[in-house]
């Protein structure tokens, strides 16, 4: 292997380089003569071809477990997935029908930043009896939830500020909070309290570093909901501090047994510190159509826009028309599919009380359990590698949620029953041919 070696320092200001037209790799490019200034500590020599860095930023994000799982197992067949948090059910016909009417109708041109009035104006009137937000100021549209987050966190965020997480959480926070230089602060909630945190634990997780807490109730991975005692705690918490909350609640209509989908900002006093979340994707199995939008303050959406524009620019006319409509017309969609996760949720958790030596409390929203196997193991990334070779059951392990999930994985029953059956059938006779004696 060639040695790499640091360009001198002495030479810091400029120099040329003579070397022969080449790629490598598919992201390290070499010309035939190149005069530049540049930083000895970014670049190196290997050979005659020169190694540029990436950024920091981006080699410090933790990326998805739930990908890596997904990738594996698209290497092989016969597979039950659990993996993925997607809602296997069509998007409503009246929805796809009036994409299609305004493509036909040529709404193919650029539109606001922000969205446009129309889907802005029918996300006000589905939240009029809560946040009550200005379609005008407070709604901002964006390219499906994960990039809402993104934009968000680049709005708000200056390199240094801390991000308070609860964990377990949606894995692409950290790579989110890290790529605008932000530092995540794990606050862990744990099973015992139903994977709620304690305003105890928030409160001594704020430093004067902290900008923003990430809560995502009812919440992927452990299928948690809030509770009015613990959401009010923390909402008078953060009564006197210059904090943002962002509140990702794209499972809020996913809620069983008679619960109420309980979020912090219910008790906030001041909603210039709300950025509110949420998606298409879930409430109407609208993944691949990547539609989502944030209420928040006028000066958070602003910058936002501002962002979008530097990015995707703006979001197609008739995908906005048609998730416009499904605001209006389709909520009793969402009803369907909530039963059918009911009973799902119901059939997983009496298979998996069957397995040895593993646990999982009923989850009270979302679509996902969350399940022990500390009584066999706690690497639970090596669990769920060996099952999925082993029986082609794909799981995500639960430390790619963050520390508070080692020793757990997550399933999710967002599949068939033939699916739930099956992948558990393959998962206990797992378990008692390698950890039962």
């Amino acid at each position: 292997m060639p040695i790499k070696r640091p360009i001198s320092s002495v030479k810091r200001q400029k120099a040329i380089f003579k070397y022969r037209l080449s790629i490598k790799n598919d992201c390290f490019f070499s010309a035939v003569v190149v005069t530049y200034s540049y930083n000895p500590s970014k670049i190196f020599f290997e050979g005659s071809t020169i190694i540029m860095e990436v950024s920091n930023f981006v080699k410090n994000a933790k990326f998805s477990a739930i990908r890596k799982m997904f990738n594996e197992s698209q290497k092989m067949t016969d597979v039950v997935s659990f993996s993925m948090g997607e809602p296997d059910f069509d998007t409503p016909a009246i929805v796809v029908e009036e994409a299609c009417k305004q493509w036909r109708n040529h709404k193919t041109h650029y539109t606001p930043n922000r969205g446009i009035l129309a889907l802005r104006q029918a996300v006000a009137r589905y939240h009029a009896n809560d946040l009550k937000p200005d379609p005008e100021k407070n709604v901002c549209i964006s390219n499906g939830g994960s990039d809402a987050i993104r934009i968000a966190l680049c709005a708000i965020l200056n390199p240094g500020d801390e991000v308070i997480v609860v964990t377990p959480c949606w894995s692409n926070y950290f790579s989110q909070v890290a790529m605008y230089g932000g530092k995540v602060v794990e606050v862990p909630a744990y099973e015992e309290n139903e994977f709620r945190p304690t305003v105890e634990d928030v409160a001594n997780a704020i430093t004067d570093k902290t900008k923003c807490i990430i809560m995502n109730y009812p919440c992927n991975p452990t299928g948690a909901i809030m509770d009015a005692k613990t959401a009010e705690g923390l909402a008078r918490l953060l009564d006197d501090k210059d904090i943002y909350l962002l509140s990702d609640e794209v499972y809020s209509k996913f809620v069983y047994d008679g619960n109420k989908s309980v979020s912090v900002i219910d008790y906030m006093k001041d909603m210039n510190k709300v950025i509110y979340l949420n998606s298409f994707s879930k409430m109407f199995a609208m993944t691949g159509w990547r539609i989502a939008y944030v209420v928040a303050s006028e000066k958070v959406v602003s910058a936002m826009s501002n962002i979008t524009e530097c990015g995707p620019s703006c979001f197609p006319e008739p995908t906005q028309l048609a998730a416009a409509k499904a605001l209006d017309c389709c909520l009793g969609e969402i009803d369907v599919m909530k039963e059918s996760y009911d009973r799902r949720r119901k059939l997983i958790l009496s298979l998996l009380n069957e397995i040895p030596m593993i646990s999982c409390k009923m989850p009270k929203g979302a679509f996902y359990a969350f399940v022990n196997i500390k009584a066999i193991t706690d690497d639970d990334e090596s669990f769920c590698m060996d099952l999925l070779h082993k029986k082609g059951v794909v799981t995500v392990p639960g430390s790619g949620f963050g520390a508070a999930g080692k020793g757990f994985v997550r399933i999710s029953y967002a599949t068939s029953d033939e699916n739930i059956r099956e992948g558990m059938r393959r998962l206990k006779e797992y378990i008692e041919e390698n950890y039962v004696k």
